[in-house]
């Protein structure tokens, strides 16, 4: 038997005539009879019951025009839930990221698919790192990930969005808030709050300070979880964080925030997308990487 036979032997059962359903098919009779007998043919027993006023499913007719009605039901919404996925109408698309990246490089692209894809789902994993994204992106069913980019991953392609520029957080108050830059010299001197550990961006960092000839700082050169609680503790007192700088972090109306001066001697961190292949992206993740990627740019 065939979707098309059951489809048809569903349809003569609420019509209760072969002939109106073939008129609603623009077929003959015949065509329809055929779905009939060899649906007959498949189960062994008679369908349906032929009276002067139409046609009638027998006891084992009702028990297939039943469970038919219900399967092609499920069939019908599947298969346009599949369709809309190949349009980008509908779906879901699910980013694991970390816990800064959404209010930072994402906002008004949330704002901007929803509004173009009412019918999509956004899901976000919070991850701790570039690393822990990696491996999330490998274990999990997640189409994107947002990470800082390094080396290359095994079975992951990476697409840089957006490159950001390294500046030194210090309060106010502090003697090199008045300073247009930050050179080695000043790095040196200073009580530094690096990126965290083993994360892509201290390797980064890491690497390039040693270019400089700077191997250590004045301070504990502390590190901390994320970049946003490198700068409050800058904000606090607690020393001089070395970190890139965030679109948003240069709000004109706020005051009395940290200070952000550019540090020029050290190269930009680059960051974007990793996905497992952008060939099999689905259209609505596509769509939403993409826009991402058009906000960055502005």
């Amino acid at each position: 038997m065939t979707l098309d036979d059951l489809r048809v032997y569903v349809a003569v059962c609420a019509a209760g005539s072969l002939s109106a359903v073939a008129r609603d098919l623009s077929c003959t009779q015949s065509a329809v009879s055929q779905h009939i007998r060899r649906l007959e043919r498949e189960v062994g027993v008679s369908l349906l019951e032929r009276h002067a006023r139409g046609v009638l499913p027998t006891p084992a007719g009702r028990i297939l025009q039943t469970a038919a009605a219900e399967g092609i039901g499920g069939i019908d919404v599947a298969l346009r839930r599949l369709r809309d996925l190949a349009r980008g109408e509908s779906g879901a698309v699910r980013v694991t990221t970390g816990a800064t990246t959404v209010r930072h490089f994402m906002s008004e692209a949330i704002v901007g698919f929803r509004r173009r894809h009412p019918r999509a789902s956004l899901e976000f994993q919070t991850v701790s790192s570039s690393h822990s994204a990696y491996e999330a992106l490998a274990a999990h069913d997640l189409d994107l990930a947002w990470v800082t980019i390094g080396a290359p991953e095994r079975g992951v392609e990476q697409r840089p969005v957006v490159e950001l520029p390294w500046v030194l957080a210090v309060r106010p108050d502090d003697p090199l808030a008045g300073r247009t830059r930050i050179g080695p010299d000043d790095l040196a001197a200073a009580h530094l709050i690096r990126p965290p550990e083993q994360s892509t961006s201290r390797s980064h960092l890491d690497r390039h300070l040693t270019g400089l000839g700077i191997t250590g700082s004045a301070g504990s050169d502390a590190g901390v979880a994320d970049w946003a609680t490198a700068v409050h503790l800058a904000e606090l007192g607690l020393g001089h964080a070395l970190v890139p700088e965030l679109p948003g972090w240069r709000d004109p109306d706020s005051a009395g925030g940290p200070v952000l001066v550019p540090v020029p001697d050290l190269p930009p961190l680059a960051v974007g997308w990793a996905v497992r292949r952008w060939a099999t992206l689905t259209p609505l993740a596509r769509a939403f990487a993409d826009l991402v990627a058009e906000h960055c740019g502005r």
